[in-house]
């Protein structure tokens, strides 16, 4: 007998004005990556498919190995229809069976332990669902959490899956520089440095970092958020943002420089401001989106304040891609306890960016 996941209800306040019918979405269907196999990156997926109507998602696909999935369905003692297709004959297929686009890789991992087939699986996914929505095929890329671990061992060079989707976006020997952003219906933040050391990363902060980033992260929340001209908070890097210089220079010598920049190309950016009282409830109201200095300045408090509805965004590529904002879980994998909250959040979130247009 199927059993009935425990899960929480979701915010969906934020995209009750999205319509997620549209032509384009009937069309084309959102490419979910499998993940990590042995994580629950399949878990959530098919538990996401099997409440489509609760949850409101739109038409995806599923990439990846079908005998996997039916393995992994049992496993969970999920009914799940799943039905082998191409991206083309997703959006018709979504409504009776989840569709499965097949990638060429088997995986073999069970639920917690990843095998040597864990890295080829996940990758493979990755590469066609860029594939797929950059040839017009897939309206956007939403990818289930990887292992970086896993990857590294079996020769993986990118500090993560952002770094990653840059280089499948790259034209030639030209890389876009994808940006980070936490998205969820009470915060937005970018951090301005990403997957780096402390160290490393306050050895990289520059004003012409700063600048970059918050440019990027402008032009896609005009083209895919709707706001025409979105402000920005920008952190100090010291506590209270350097104390006039008594806990540090760099606020003076970095970051206000950035913000004076910013400023002089018609953005609205304040900053540098203190990153202990920039989030609080009347902080949030008075920006969109919070450029952080450094990946914790910025994770910590919309992972304390959304963290089951925060979508992983990356802004600057020339595709849509979202994920969910958290890890493989291998603890829970193959138990039912995976909550499908963040990924539904993030199927939502890349379909109404991929209808949004531009302010």
């Amino acid at each position: 007998m199927a059993k009935t996941l425990n899960t929480k209800s979701l915010n969906t306040e934020a995209l009750k004005n999205e319509s997620l019918n549209s032509e384009a979405l009937r069309t084309k269907a959102l490419a979910l990556t499998s993940g990590e196999p042995a994580g629950i990156g399949p878990d959530i997926a098919l538990a996401a498919w099997l409440r489509r109507g609760e949850l409101d998602l739109p038409p995806f696909y599923l990439l990846g190995d079908r005998a996997f999935f039916a393995d992994r369905a049992k496993i969970l003692g999920l009914q799940v229809d799943l039905a082998d297709a191409v991206p083309e004959e997703a959006s018709a297929a979504f409504a009776k069976a989840l569709p499965i686009v097949a990638t060429g890789e088997i995986a073999t991992a069970r639920p917690g332990q990843p095998d040597q087939t864990s890295a080829n699986a996940a990758l493979a996914s990755i590469r066609h669902a860029v594939d797929h929505v950059r040839t017009g095929r897939a309206g956007a890329v939403v990818t289930n959490p990887i292992a970086k671990s896993v990857l590294y061992r079996a020769g993986f060079r990118h500090p993560g899956h952002t770094e990653f989707l840059a280089e499948l976006a790259a034209d030639g020997d030209r890389a876009p520089q994808p940006v980070m952003m936490l998205w969820s219906p009470a915060l937005a933040v970018v951090p301005v440095t990403i997957h780096l050391s402390l160290r490393e990363a306050l050895a990289q902060l520059s004003s012409e970092l700063i600048v970059t980033t918050a440019r990027i992260a402008v032009a896609d929340l005009k083209a895919h958020f709707a706001l025409a001209q979105p402000r920005l908070a920008i952190s100090g890097l010291n506590p209270h943002a350097g104390e006039d210089g008594s806990l540090g220079s760099e606020d003076i010598d970095i970051v206000a420089p950035a913000v004076d920049i910013l400023r002089k190309d018609g953005i609205d950016a304040r900053g540098p401001l203190p990153a202990d009282t920039m989030f609080h409830a009347a902080a949030r109201k008075t920006y969109d989106c919070a450029i952080c200095m450094y990946h914790d300045q910025a994770l910590i408090p919309i992972k304390t304040i959304a963290f089951e509805d925060a979508v992983n965004v990356t802004l600057g590529l020339p595709f849509i891609r979202t994920s969910p904002d958290h890890g493989t879980a291998f603890d829970i994998a193959g138990t039912g306890k995976a909550n499908p909250s963040s990924l539904a959040a993030a199927l939502r979130l890349a379909a109404r960016m991929a209808t949004t247009k531009p302010s």
